[in-house]
Order: C-alpha cells, then structure tokens, then sequence
C-alpha cells in the first residue's frame, strides 16, 4: 500500500507474513510461545478495558485493572481535561503509564491471531477494539478534551504539562502511552483486517497532529530531550505507519515533528552522545527514523540509526544481547566496567531486534542477522520463565549479567511485561526473508526448526536441524499443485558467526555441494525437484570470548547459545580457561582432553541434550534460555592457579607480573595462534620471556616446553613428545620430525644463558576465614602473606599494598580495613633484586541492609512500600509478613485495609552477600484512630 506521500525506498528483502511460517514443536522456542498464547486466550479483554471504562465514566463490568503500573489511580482521580492538572497528591505516578499495557496485548493478539490463524483469538481482537471505540467515543462526548480523537485512561493534563516541561514524577511519558495502544490498533488492522482499529487510530492521529502541529519547534525538541517525562516510544514509527494506512501525508509530517535533532546530528557524524543517556528512551526512535526514511528518502535518516547502531553493537551490549545499566547506556567499550546490578532491559533488546531486522532488510549486511540471533535466542526467549500462568506474562523486566544474577520475572502491568507480551508469538517472523524483486530467491536467517508455506514457487520448505546442540541442518524443497521439477530457485543460508571450520553442503546422495558466499550467505542456485534435501553443516564449539574491556571476563558460548554458569555464588567464579583452549578457539568441557575437536563440540551437545549442562571446571553450565529461575553467572573469570595446555597439565605455578599478565595470557595474545606450528612459535617466545623475567625457574621452564610438545592443541591426538637442547643461540626455538614409530619429536632449542636468568620468589596470599556461600566475606578476613626463595640467595623481603596504595613491609597477618572491595598486592624481593608478586581479591561485607517502610494513607486503607539500603553488596529482597499472611519477598507496593484492631508488620532486607538484618516492626492502628 502506497501513501500519498510516496514508498520511495522499499527494503532489499522482506519477511513472509506470520501464517506462511510455523515454528516447529521440537524448536526450544515452541515451549514460550505456547505458555504465552495460553495467556493471549484465557486472559478478560474486560480487565484490559477497565482503565479505559473507568476514565471514560463507562461501567467497568466489575473487572479488575491487570495492576501493578497499569492500574485504576488515585480513588478521587478524575477524566481531567488539558487544563485539569489534579496535583501530584491525586494522580499516582505508578499508574500515569496505564493503557500501555493494554496496547501491547492488543498487540500480541493481533500477532498471535495472524500467525496461529485462530478465530477466537481474531474475536478477541474485535472485542478489544470495539470497547476502545466505545471508549473513544464517550470520551469525546464530555467535549473535556481539545480534540475528539483523544483516547486513553487518563487525563489529558499529562501531555500539556510535557508541553510545560514538567519533569518525571509529576508525568510519565504521556506520549510512550500513545503510541503503544495506536500501535496496538495499527497492528489489529493490519494484521487481523479490523477496519474499526484502523478508524480509531486515525482519529488519535489527528488529535496528536492538533496538540503537536499548534507548537513551536524549539519547544517540541526540548521536551523530547527530557528524562522519560518526554519518552515517546515509537510515535515517529507510528504516524510514519498511519500514513500508509490512512493515505494521509499529514501524518508523515506530524512524524518528522517526532524527530530528536541532536540525536540524529550525532548518529550521522558518528559522534558518540549516548552515555548516560536512558537506552529505551532512544531506541524506538531510531525504528521509527527506519520509517521515515523509506517514506522520504532521506538518506541522513539511516545514515544516523547506522551510526548509532555501532556505538551500541558490540561496545555497549552484553553477551546475551542486552544493553544499558539501570536503564542507561555507560561509557563506550565498557562492558565488563558498565556491570551493575540491574542491567539489560528486556524492553530495549525488545527493540534493538526490530532494528536489526529492519538494518538487515535494507543492507543485507549479516551483522545485523548475526545480533538477531544473539538477542532472540539468549535474551528474548531467556526472558519468558518456564512456568504457566493465566495473570501474568511472566516475563523479564531486566535480565541482569552480574554474577549471581537472578532474573527480574513476573511484571504485569510495566513496560517489558508489555513488550514481553509480544515478544514470544512472533519466533517466526525472521526465520525467512525473501527478496522483494524476486520471488525466487530464499534467505534462510535463523537454524531454527520450521515450515514455510512458499506459496510464489507452489512449495513448502521444511527446515530441520539439530541446533542449538548440533550442527547439522536439513532444508526439504516440497512441491505442491502447480510446481514443476526443474524450476530454478535460489537459496540462500546465513553463515553464522560462530562457526569454526568452513560450512559443507550437500544435496541427497551427491557430492559435495560449491557455494559462493555473498554478504555472509552461502549461495545456492540450482533446477530444484520436489524432494529434494539440501544438507548443511556448521561446525560448532564451545568457546570463551573476553570482554572488550577486560579479558580474563568471559562469556562462554556452545553455537548460538550463551552458557551460563550455575552457582549460588555472587562473586565471580574463577575458572581455568586459557589451559582448556585450542588453536580453532574451543574450548574443553571436563573429561574431553583427548577429544578431537569436532567430538569437543560433540561431548558438549550430548551433555546439554542429556543432563541440561556442561561441566567446565566443575562448574556446571546450560543454555541462558532454559528459562529456570535459579541463578547464573553470565560471565566467569579465567584464572587458573597451574601453567597447562589442553591434555598436558604441569604443576608449574601460573605467576603474574606487576601488571598482572601471566605466561598464558602472552601465549593467547590477540591474534591468537591458530596453527600448532604457530602455537609453538608463541609458546617458545612467551617461555623464554617468562624465564627471563623470573616467572619461570629453569625446571618449570623445560616443563612448560615439554608439556606445550605433547598438547593436543590442534584436535590432531598425534602422539608427541618433547626434548630439550641447550644451545649457544640467543633465541628460544624448536623443530620437530617424527621417527620410525610414527611418534613426533619437538626438539626444544633452549639458550644456555637462559641458565643464569633470576628465578623470582613465589608469593601466595591466603586467609583462614572462610567466605559465606554468595562469595563475600561477611566477616572481616585476616589476611597472611608467604613468600618462598625458589633461588635459595636470600635477603627475601616481603611487601603488601592495598589497590594502588603503597607498598609496605609486610609485618604479619593483618585484617582487612572493612567492608567493601579489596585487592591485596604482595611482593617478595630476594637479594638479587629478582621479584615476584602476587593479587588477591576480597570482596567484604559484614553489615545487614537497612530497611524502611514507607505509609500512604487511602480512606480506610493504607499502601505500604518498603526500600531497603546497602551501600556493599546490595540489597537482595525485602520480605514482609503480617496478620494472616506469611513469610513473603516484597515485589511492589500493596494495599492493606485497616482493621478494628492494631496490625503489626514485620519485614526485613537480606543483602546478595547473605547478612539479613534484624526484623523491623510496623504498626498499622485501628481505622478509628486515623482522621
């Protein structure tokens, strides 16, 4: 469909529509978009419009509001007009979002009806609009509102007082609200037919063209530019949609009045404006600058949402896809520095995706395909719990990567409960694209198991793989009436990112199968039968990769999925890693030394298939998108205490330098070694630097060679041994040839005056306080410093400092100076001056959180909210109980009715090092004593 103003540039590729692709039942995605339509089917339209029914004066049929942001207000809170502001004491800010909720739902049973083809649900998208119809027009008959378009559950007041500035708290993104229930009707008639939808929304159009038309542009930028208060979701995106559907180039311009001039300067320059900036503010913009600009032409509006993109993918985004700490987006390249306690909102990955997905449909660049993945799989499909419900979406709000994290579930009523709605009935809308000028040509995005009804070409493809445990996937071309063997198609199958080796197709019986790869595609043209099978193989592995910003902070990856630590720790585990890696860049689960490469990525998805894990040094790790509420490690620490390589193990201490490098991180240096040839090399160089630094004494140094001889670093399981040759040559080398018995020889080359380098003292740091289950010591530990003179001159002195305090004499065992984070340091210096050193860290704290409670007085009811502070470890939960209730974890605020009796309640905080603080006491009087 085509507005007045002109579809001047139409995406290279496009999707399919919902009800031409099935995800199949044995995908891991099939388990959240079955929980999530239950809840689209049983779930009262009724209660989504009692919001709306009681700001109109319509009866509300006893319905209760879903709750929690998206419920009733204050009991005296009125259908105010623009100019009616009632005053904070009588407008709740917790409630000043209600609609939103309503409009996602709408949504998603939009979504869920286009896809799963289902009438009741399409009757329920009819029942919804009609009531918000009803809503509109009683709302227009009070003639409060400046425009009768006007539509929602509460007062026009909060948009006039955005227009004056007024800051969040007093308004909450009057604007966000808007655009979710207009989005919510645009998707009910685009992708259900209902033309009521499409009429309701135009109407709210036309009003939001009448408040925003009628304003200065000075004064339009500085409200977007507010803190939340000016948040407006995707309303640039929606006016951008509402012109297409309504034909109206009106709309188009209203959209460009949405349009945040700095931000998109910014973007274009490439200038990076987005730390501390809020991320979910921002990010629907940029969807909504994608529309503009097929809509215009202007090309300066992909220009910016490119140049954004880039400072988020990959310097702000977290292994799983995430981003942002508390809402806000950190310093650029900081991700293992921007890790908080609340990071990663659903709701900003919720729309990093449909960015990508549009990037990719006008670039056909796989990077954006390649996040895609990430993001759906490891945060989006991560986000749904793996429980039933009727009430809630049982969703994620922040899905936070510290370690010990554990998922913010539940959120009825908020933001990421609403676009959690969403999020999981629509797995099939990226699976497969095609492109827009020839039907004839399939890209095939996502491993993920499916049916596509390719009615163009009179065929169903059927996509099989065993991914995310495997590496194998088969793509079945079925022709149906009017197809005819022979007609030429082409496919085309994503490369993915973490594949290790190159890819191998085959088609049946024959050979192997010459793709060209184009755009990161592996290209496949060819007269295609019905019956015909495609087979493709992307070797998989398990990997570690660091953090940009600190290396030894790893995520641990097996294919597309993230793996997550499973642990009741909330401090960081410390692994051994670099010792289980190999020149391809996998890594060994326990027990698999002796593997081949391909059985490593093997043992791994049998483990994960069996028992649900993978055991890596103990530890065990499933997929972050089981769903389990239990708690994870996102990221791990590689820190072993020995110098190893994959099946050579050696006792030779893993000793750091001053600046806390080791033997194993100079091996592993970027760029990696990626032949054993070139591993050698490294090994050979990194050795010989160790020794001379004192890091290595002569013995360990020839262990360290000889071990590095016979490790499986290549997957070969060649039989090798090691030797060593003292030379007169200046460099450490090595040559290698393989005897009679098939047995190779690495002949180490290793400079006599290598003999006479210092060996430097060894350092340990130890404690005999034991730190409670969470990792933090909650008692304050006794630190001891040992020293030993591996040379024999003596003259050992010892030293300690605190971070980057100074250096002291160490005296004895000393206790720590209290809570918080703490690096010791030590040194011991022998008489000839050779140093060794050594780094602890102790994480401390031996305080309880301190807990409030806070009183709103309701008539004859009061609301009661707790907070709790803990400026160490941070607070875990708050729980409460009272008369006829139990021991419970405080989500929100709640309502209690007084009572002709006193009521006492009891609540108490527990930090995430485990001090639980004493019981506090609240006393609730009898109703009769409060005036």
């Amino acid at each position: 469909m085509t507005a007045a103003t002109g579809i001047r540039i139409a995406p290279a590729l496009r999707p399919f529509p919902l009800d031409r692709v099935r995800i199949g039942d044995d995908s891991v995605f099939a388990r959240a978009r079955e929980q999530m339509l239950h809840l689209a089917r049983v779930y009262p339209v009724d209660r989504l419009l009692a919001v709306f029914r009681a700001n109109a004066g319509l009866d509300t049929r006893g319905a209760a509001a879903p709750g929690n942001w998206e419920d009733f207000g204050h009991p005296r809170e009125e259908a105010w007009g623009e100019a009616d502001y009632p005053g904070r004491e009588n407008a709740q800010t917790a409630n000043l979002l209600r609609g939103h909720y309503a409009g996602h739902f709408l949504a998603m049973l939009s979504l869920a009806s286009a896809g799963e083809q289902d009438e009741a649900l399409r009757a329920k998208v009819d029942e919804f609009v009609a009531g918000l119809g009803e809503v509109q027009r009683a709302l227009a008959a009070t003639g409060r509102y400046s425009h009768p378009g006007f539509l929602a559950a509460y007062g026009e007041w909060q948009f006039s007082r955005l227009e004056g500035y007024a800051p969040y708290g007093e308004i909450w993104a009057p604007y966000y609200t808007t655009h979710k229930i207009m989005a919510g009707l645009l998707d009910a008639y685009e992708l259900t037919g209902n033309d009521e939808a499409r009429d309701i929304a135009v109407a709210m159009g036309h009003w939001v063209a009448h408040r925003l038309t009628r304003l200065e542009h000075d004064r339009i930028q500085r409200m977007w530019s507010l803190y939340i208060a000016g948040e407006y979701g995707g309303m640039n995106e929606t006016m951008a949609r509402l012109s297409v559907v309504a034909d109206e180039p009106l709309f188009l311009e209203v959209a460009r009045l949405f349009d945040q001039d700095d931000l998109l300067e910014a973007g274009a320059e490439r200038r990076d404006v987005l730390t501390d900036m809020h991320a979910n503010q921002h990010l629907p913009q940029l969807i909504g600058y994608l529309h503009e600009y097929e809509l215009t032409g202007e090309s300066r509006y992909l220009d910016a949402v490119l140049g954004l993109w880039d400072q988020i993918v990959p310097g702000r985004m977290f292994a799983h896809g995430g981003t942002g700490e508390s809402e806000l987006w950190g310093p650029p390249g900081a991700v293992a520095g921007d890790i908080g306690h609340r990071n990663a909102e659903t709701c900003a990955t919720y729309n990093l995706l449909k960015l990508a997905r549009l990037l990719f449909a006008h670039t056909r660049d796989p990077r954006f395909m390649a996040y895609y993945e990430r993001g759906v799989l490891n945060h989006i499909l991560a986000s749904r719990r793996d429980v039933d419900s009727d009430t809630s979406p049982e969703v994620a709000y922040m899905f936070p990567v510290h370690p010990g994290a554990l998922a913010e579930w539940d959120n009825i009523g908020t933001c990421c409960g609403g676009t959690g709605l969403e999020n999981h009935v629509k797995y099939q809308d990226t699976v497969f694209f095609r492109t827009a000028d020839a039907d004839a040509e399939l890209w095939v995005n996502l491993f993920v198991p499916s049916t596509l009804d390719w009615e163009e070409q009179h065929a169903t493809v059927r996509l099989q793989t065993t991914l995310p445990f495997g590496g194998t996937t088969e793509l079945r071309i079925d022709g149906g009436e009017g197809f005819v063997d022979g007609t030429p198609l082409t496919l085309r199958i994503r490369v993915p990112e973490w594949i290790v080796g190159d890819p191998a197709l085959r088609i049946g019986g024959d050979g192997p199968v010459d793709a060209p790869i184009e755009d990161g595609y592996l290209v496949v043209t060819r007269p295609w039968s019905s019956g015909d099978v495609l087979r493709i193989e992307t070797p998989l592995a398990l990997r570690a990769l660091p953090t940009p910003d600190d290396r030894a902070l790893q995520s641990i990856e097996y294919g597309p999925s993230l793996l997550v630590a499973r642990s009741d720790a909330t401090t960081a585990l410390d692994l051994a890693l670099a010792q289980r890696r190999r020149v391809d860049g996998s890594l060994g689960p326990d027990d698999a030394d002796s593997a081949e490469s391909a059985e490593f990525a093997d043992a791994v998805g049998d483990a994960l298939r069996a028992d649900g894990a993978v055991r890596i040094a103990g530890v065990p790790f499933e997929p972050v998108w089981t769903g389990r509420d239990a708690r994870y490690h996102m990221y791990v620490r590689d820190a072993g205490a020995t110098v190893g390589f994959v099946g050579a193990e050696t006792a030779v201490p893993l000793r750091v330098r001053q600046d806390g490098g080791s033997l194993l991180d100079d091996v592993w240096r970027d760029p990696a070694p990626r032949t054993r040839t070139a591993f050698l090399d490294r090994v050979g160089e990194a050795a010989g630097a160790a020794r001379r630094g004192g890091l290595l004494a002569q013995s360990e140094l020839v262990q360290v060679l000889e071990a590095a001889a016979s490790a499986d670093v290549d997957g070969t399981r060649i039989r090798t041994r090691g030797t060593i040759v003292e030379t007169d040559a200046a460099d450490l080398t090595w040559s290698e040839e393989t005897g009679a018995d098939g047995i190779r020889l690495t002949e180490w080359s290793v400079p006599r005056s290598l003999a006479d380098a210092p060996t430097a003292p060894t350092v340990a740091i130890t404690t005999v306080i034991l730190p409670a289950p969470s990792g933090w010591y909650t008692e304050i530990p006794i630190v001891r410093v040992d020293a030993e003179d591996l040379a024999g001159v003596g003259g050992l002195s010892v030293e300690v400092a605190l971070g980057e305090g100074e250096w002291m004499p160490y005296d004895g065992p000393f206790p720590l100076p209290g809570d918080g984070a703490h690096q010791v340091r030590a040194r011991a210096t022998d008489a000839t001056g050779a140093t060794g050193h050594a780094s602890r860290d102790f994480a401390v704290d031996v305080e309880a959180p301190v807990s409030r409670a806070t009183l709103r007085r309701l008539g004859s009811s009061v609301e009661i909210t707790f907070a709790a502070t803990d400026e160490v470890s941070g607070v875990e939960r708050i729980q409460w109980e009272g008369p006829g209730t139990f021991w419970a974890t405080f989500q929100e605020a709640f309502v209690r009715a007084l009572s002709d009796a006193e009521q006492i309640i009891e609540f108490a905080a527990t930090d995430r090092a485990g001090n639980e603080e004493a019981r506090q006491i609240l006393v609730l009087p009898p109703r009769d004593e409060i005036s």
